[in-house]
Formats: structure tokens, sequence, C-alpha cells
């Protein structure tokens, strides 16, 4: 049962990271154009330049959900690595309770309204020809938070596997990419 819950939630942490890596893409492309009309045709676009901002705090902010997954995140890993995987185990479910889900609850909970004021003053760039509609990308930053605490309940239910000795197999592997 606890696999299935794993391969469910990490299925959509992988969603979230390919999201991220499309996104990658998409502000290459941008940049890339923003560049090309600035040095070779003398010209160029604010609301380009804004729009690779947005991209990339969009790529960072859905970039931490599956950084989680993967276990990229920061931690003191001279002193971790050196832990028994049932003590890595539980370092990781009492801090994920401890700091992450309570933080991740503070900012979503302290940049609801930050959105809800910018859409309902109609907030647009503040630079002539930026970006209208400014509370989408505001936006990101609790969805971004929301998609963390998912990822973390991933985390955690994996660490509970690793707790109980349940690590993967090749096979679970095998058929964790065919799913």
């Amino acid at each position: 049962m606890l696999l299935k819950v794993e391969r469910i939630l990490d299925r959509f942490s992988d969603i979230i990271g390919w999201i991220s890596a499309a996104l990658m893409l998409v502000m290459l492309v941008n940049v890339f154009y923003d560049a090309i009309l600035r040095y070779f045709f003398r010209t160029g676009s604010i609301a380009m330049q804004e729009l690779e901002w947005h991209i990339f705090s969009v790529v960072f902010l859905f970039g931490i959900s599956y950084a989680l997954k993967e276990e990229g995140h920061v931690r003191v890993d001279v002193l971790y690595d050196g832990f028994s995987p049932k003590l890595k185990a539980i370092i990781n479910i009492v801090g994920t309770f401890i700091f992450l889900i309570p933080l991740a609850y503070l900012i979503i909970s302290g940049s609801i309204w930050f959105v809800h004021e910018s859409y309902t003053m109609g907030e647009i760039s503040g630079d002539p020809g930026g970006l209208t509609h400014t509370y989408l990308i505001k936006s990101v930053i609790p969805l971004s938070f929301i998609l963390l605490i998912v990822s973390a309940l991933g985390f955690v239910v994996r660490n509970i596997r690793m707790y109980r000795g349940q690590v993967f197999s090749s096979q679970d592997k095998i058929e964790d990419n065919i799913l």
C-alpha cells in the first residue's frame, strides 16, 4: 500500500519536474530571442525581459518540489552520510513535519493575501510596456508550496518505507518506469 502511495506522489513530483524542465527550455528560447533582438537589431521588449524573470521564478519555485523528491535539497551531508538508514529516515520524517511543512504552510497562508491584493487592484508592471496580470506570477508562490507539501508527503512515505527496511528493488524501479 505504501509503495502505491509513494509511486503516485513520486509521479506527481516527476510531472512537476518535467514542467520545470519544459519551462527552462521556454526561458532559453525567450532569452535567445531577446538577445538577438537587442544585439543585432538594436531593439527589445520590456515584456520579454520581464517574462524571463517570471519564467525563471516559476522554474525555481516548481523545481523545489522535484529537488525534494530527488533528495537534491540542502542538508548537512557531512553528518548525515554517516548515519544508518533508519536514523536518516527518522531525521527526514521529523525534519519534514517540524520544519518543511510548517514553513510551507506559513508561506502559503502569508502569500494568499499578496495574490488577492494584486488581483483586486488589477496590478500591472511598473515599467512601460511591461507585463499585465502580475497576480498570475504571484499566484505561483502559494501554488508551489502546495506542490512542495504534496512532494513532502511522498518524501515521508519513502522514508517510512526506508525505516521499515522496505527499499526499492530493481523490479520495483522497472515496474515504476513502465507505469
